[in-house]
């Protein structure tokens, strides 16, 4: 029997557990690959017609293993008894645990790799590297850079992970909590609410997975009342989608966002102190 060889070498029908490998898959123009996707999957809006077979920490085994997957690819620890009932049923497994922007990075051009388009994926890092580094050298223009805490979760307060912290710096901002950015699990980085309002941070940032940013929970928190970014009103929001999920979309669009607000920010911290 004639196998072709283009497709025996690397996989055809892929299944990705959350959002980010179906973003880098698209982006590198493999959307038709994808065979089935997270049911939080927003992004690009036309993988969300593929069959949705997973939420972050359940997955319909049934339905998976019916589309015939020659390789399934997540994200988390948090995602380890999926991986481990799809490996029992003899389904391949890739599950990557991207922290921090360079292996958000690394984690594209290993994607690249795995579906033999390498050279895709070095390119697509590259573009996201520029964008890195063109966001870096406009903070540098910036008459100060504002202190900044990011909000993960508001019931305990959470603050940013790795990844996000490091965007917060490379648009201009410094996280008041950078000796938390290196704990992987978010029960590491419970902060109390005094302790923030000490840190006096001049920009709040929220992201809360699921939940809409009300100001006024912020603002009326006990002795937030003078801190400065409830004083000055610096209270923003950013869906999570765009910042919280180690993909693409957090180099580009959280980025984005995470840049205007800072921007916007220091002009106004900068002003205020002439």
């Amino acid at each position: 029997m004639s196998i072709n060889e283009s497709q025996s070498k690397y996989p055809r029908r892929i299944v990705c557990l959350t959002e980010e490998p179906t973003e880098i898959l698209y982006l590198l123009g493999e959307g038709d690959r994808v065979v089935g996707v997270s049911g939080y999957t927003v992004r690009p809006p036309e993988a969300r017609s593929k069959p949705r077979v997973s939420a972050f920490t359940t997955a319909k085994y049934d339905k998976i293993c019916a589309l015939e997957p020659d390789l399934v690819i997540g994200f988390s620890d948090l995602q380890a008894d999926i991986a481990a009932e799809l490996i029992k049923r003899g389904v391949p497994v890739i599950i990557f645990n991207q922290r921090t922007v360079s292996e958000i990075l690394q984690t594209i051009l290993m994607t690249g790799a795995l579906i033999g388009c390498a050279q895709k994926a070095e390119s697509l890092v590259a573009d996201l590297t520029s964008g890195l580094q063109a966001a870096e050298r406009a903070a540098r223009q910036h008459k100060c850079r504002p202190t900044v805490y990011f909000e993960e979760w508001m019931e305990p307060l959470i603050s940013g992970i790795c990844w996000v912290e490091e965007l917060i710096e490379i648009a201009g901002g410094q996280p008041v909590f950078p000796e938390l950015r290196q704990h992987r699990l978010a029960r590491d980085r419970i902060v109390e609410p005094d302790v923030v309002a000490r840190r006096n941070p001049q920009v709040i940032i929220a992201s809360w997975c699921g939940r809409r940013l009300n100001p006024a929970t912020i603002r009326n928190r006990p002795g937030w009342q003078e801190v400065s970014a409830v004083r000055h009103d610096r209270i923003y929001e950013i869906k999570s989608t765009y910042i919280l999920q180690p993909g693409p979309a957090s180099l580009t669009e959280g980025l984005e966002q995470l840049s205007k607000i800072i921007a916007a920010a220091a002009l106004q911290v900068a002003n205020e102190r002439d």
